[in-house]
């Protein structure tokens, strides 16, 4: 089993794709006016119209309705990634922070709610933790 995507569910497509085209400064994929992807070599991120909901099941899947699960995006530097996305994120929830587990991270939400988390292993631990993922 390998691991394929994360998919988010919005009600506005077009609005979330651009946001997050903004966030991984990164092109989305659309291969049917529905949905998007944001294919990356370590991982994809799909979004889809809620729209698409019905295809999996009535009620499968609620728009803007997480309050469980935490994108995680790490980057090089979390400090200089806040400095360039305070302009346009409306929702901090944690400026720079050394997390105890040895990671700098900054947490926000996109336009749906749904909580997102720049990190960056700073630690010795962290660092060696981290050597060789994607």
């Amino acid at each position: 089993m390998n691991f394929a995507s994360i998919r988010i569910i919005t009600d506005d497509l077009d609005r979330l794709v651009e946001f997050y085209e903004r966030v991984m400064g990164v092109s989305a994929e659309r291969p049917a006016p529905v949905f998007a992807e944001f294919v990356t070599p370590p991982f994809t991120l799909a979004i889809g119209h809620s729209q698409t909901v019905q295809l999996f099941g009535a009620g499968s899947a609620v728009a803007a309705n997480n309050r469980s699960v935490i994108i995680e995006l790490r980057v090089d530097d979390v400090d200089a990634e806040y400095e360039r996305l305070k302009p346009f994120v409306g929702q901090w929830v944690t400026e720079p922070t050394t997390m105890p587990w040895g990671n700098r991270a900054a947490l926000f939400r996109d336009p749906d709610g749904n909580l997102i988390n720049l990190f960056a292993p700073v630690t010795e631990e962290a660092i060696k933790r981290f050597s060789g993922r994607g």
